[in-house]
């Protein structure tokens, strides 16, 4: 199926889609490895199948040194040994809260989570997930395009 955009979101309602670009300033801000963020990102919009923010967070992903080789076994990390724990606990509480409607947010998980993450970190990593969460709905409805985005570190501001 080929993609044409329905709506720019950005564009037709700049107002209301700036409490979410804060969020994500916030999150950037919060002192999280921008290198864990983006693998999240990324491991996030694959289970929501967001071609356009998988296509945007490997971009951002390789321009924060990134290797090839974890981008590509990102979607089965928990084979893969090119991980460190602290990245296996963001993936994992990552996953579960993006199928919350599925997966309970077990003790054992949080308990392995805190182990790695203080608590600002860890609701700093929430609100990550919340944010790609809120950002692949926006680009699956309204059919955000893959393709055109370049990476931040290209540009001179961050646009999405």
């Amino acid at each position: 199926m080929v993609t044409t955009q329905r709506l720019d979101y950005h564009s037709a309602f700049p107002d209301l889609i700036r409490p979410m670009r804060d969020l994500e300033e916030t999150v950037r801000k919060s002192g999280l490895e921008r290198p864990l963020l983006e693998l999240v990102r990324m491991r996030v919009s694959q289970i929501n199948r967001c071609a356009y923010c998988i296509d945007m967070h490997s971009k951002d992903a390789r321009a924060a040194n990134e290797s090839e080789q974890r981008l590509y076994a990102l979607s089965a990390w928990r084979e893969a040994p090119f991980f460190t724990h602290r990245e296996r606990a963001a993936l994992e509480w990552a996953e579960t809260l993006t199928r919350i409607a599925e997966e309970q947010v077990t003790d054992e998980l949080y308990s392995r989570v805190r182990q790695e993450f203080s608590e600002e970190e860890l609701i700093a990593l929430t609100l990550a997930i919340v944010a790609i969460n809120g950002w692949n709905r926006f680009a699956i409805a309204f059919r955000s395009v893959p393709g055109s985005y370049r990476s931040r570190d290209d540009q001179e501001s961050f646009t999405r």
